[in-house]
């Protein structure tokens, strides 16, 4: 069996559906919660690539899922720039900001290389724990998602981060910095062994519309060309959670292998607004799938029925929810496996 992935991102036929499901390695597995309480902190677990390795591979032993996506987060490269890194229990990521072009100039990858080098490790690891017809999948945030952590300090109503895109003089120079860490760290997954590419603007619906050229598009593309430039054949998911109707505007004009979709939008509709070659991937509720029985069945019979199977990658419309059963995700494997 080939690697299903692989597949429908270069625009093949599938062996089969593939299927992956972001967050699918955390908190509902209870072998995650048992390896993340001996890790001291998130971030220890995030920079401890035999942990890593291990949470990367843990839901590929209890399901069948064609894809392996390695075990991080997005603000490893505001870290590695130098800001300040800290993770809450029941508040989440806890940032030093970036307020003004001194605090841009201040950035530098030179001592915070190790972080993408202990990353670099994860995925070596990782690759070696694969089956054969199993993808590895690397990812990093998109500019403006990442950016607006830099602004905003934690995960909250982004007011400030939409205020500094809308005015600040500085925010473009913010972003120009972190496309170019994201290129490299993106660069230096591909080298140890990552065979396609997310890149999640979790944020990109916040921008009003007539923004998200600048802000969501254009640094995307750049990370994109910067990835290209190097390793042309390399596959690359672009997931612009809350853009709607403007998926289809947005693959055209990056040309991605794949759209990820978030939940409540008709994924038929998307794939139609399509170029011709762009697959699509999502988008079942997480909270279809926490529910279960017919909810579920009907969900993704849905899915199944009006997505074929050579342009879709099944996945959900977000990440899996911590309370989720695993028999619900059972019940869900077997359902696209049938």
């Amino acid at each position: 069996m080939g690697k299903a992935l692989l597949q429908v991102l270069k625009g093949e036929v599938p062996d089969r559906r593939p299927m992956w499901m972001m967050r699918q390695a955390g908190r509902y597995l209870p072998e995650y919660r048992a390896l993340r309480a001996t890790a001291g902190s998130f971030l220890n677990l995030c920079y401890n690539p035999e942990m890593a390795a291990e949470v990367s591979l843990q839901p590929l032993r209890r399901f069948d899922f064609d894809a392996a996506i390695l075990f991080s987060d997005i603000l490893v490269v505001p870290h590695a720039l130098g800001l300040a890194l800290r993770f809450e229990e029941g508040e989440g990521p806890i940032l030093d900001t970036v307020k003004d072009l001194a605090g841009i100039d201040a950035l530098n990858l030179d001592a915070g290389r190790r972080y993408f080098e202990k990353v670099y490790e994860t995925v070596q690891r990782v690759k070696l724990g694969l089956q054969p017809g199993h993808t590895l999948i690397g990812f990093c945030g998109a500019p403006w998602t990442v950016a607006s952590y830099m602004v905003e300090g934690r995960s909250s109503d982004r007011q400030k981060a939409l205020a500094a895109a809308m005015h600040a003089p500085w925010f473009g120079a913010l972003i120009d910095r972190v496309v170019a860490a994201s290129v490299e760290y993106a660069l230096g997954q591909v080298k140890a062994g990552a065979e396609c590419l997310q890149i999640f603007d979790s944020w990109a619906g916040d921008l009003p519309l007539e923004l998200r050229g600048r802000w969501v598009e254009a640094p995307i593309r750049d990370v994109m060309n910067g990835v290209r430039a190097v390793y042309p054949e390399v596959p690359i998911i672009v997931f612009a959670r809350g853009i709607g109707d403007g998926h289809g505007a947005l693959a055209s004009n990056l040309m991605p292998s794949a759209m990820g979709v978030e939940q409540g939008v008709d994924l038929a509709h998307v794939l139609k607004a399509l170029p011709a070659g762009v697959a699509v991937q999502g988008n079942l509720s997480p909270e279809v799938l926490l529910s279960g029985g017919d909810v579920l069945d009907a969900g993704v019979g849905t899915i199944l029925e009006n997505i074929p199977l050579s342009r879709h990658i099944f996945n959900l419309g977000h990440g899996i929810l911590p309370t989720t059963p695993i028999a619900h995700v059972e019940r869900l494997v077997n359902l696209v496996r049938a």
